[in-house]
């Protein structure tokens, strides 16, 4: 099993990549290049990069979470 390597929203970098991102999340990088494409999520394309704020990113999933936790009981 791949060991994680972000324990911490501390350690995420400035800018994540794509590959970051499908890490944090936990999916794989196909569904992480869906994602990051998708309308509303915070990315930045630099070229053909594919970047991710951190601030945004971490802003991103709590509003995705927000009032979601009924959802799963």
């Amino acid at each position: 099993m791949k060991q994680v390597q972000y324990k911490s929203y501390d350690e995420l970098p400035l800018m994540l990549s794509v590959p970051d991102v499908a890490e944090v999340l936990g999916i794989g990088r196909a569904n992480a290049y869906e994602l990051v494409r998708s309308e509303g999520f915070p990315a930045l394309k630099i070229g053909s990069r594919i970047i991710v704020p951190k601030d945004d990113f971490i802003s991103w999933i709590r509003n995705q979470t927000a009032g979601n936790s009924e959802k799963f009981q």
